[in-house]
């Protein structure tokens, strides 16, 4: 069983072709972080959020 959908995968791909050929995140992890959230909002398949607890 998959741990991200198609369309959370496409997203994530997205937002690092921005930040590695536009600069547009200041790390990788941050745009991980950005193209996950944006799937979570389309309604894909991804993680939850990590709580602080």
């Amino acid at each position: 069983m998959a741990k991200y959908g198609k369309k959370a995968q496409e997203e994530v791909g997205k937002t690092m072709h921005e930040h590695k050929h536009e600069g547009k995140y200041t790390s990788k992890e941050q745009a991980i972080a950005v193209g996950l959230d944006k799937a979570r909002r389309q309604g894909s398949k991804a993680p939850k959020k990590k709580s602080d607890s």
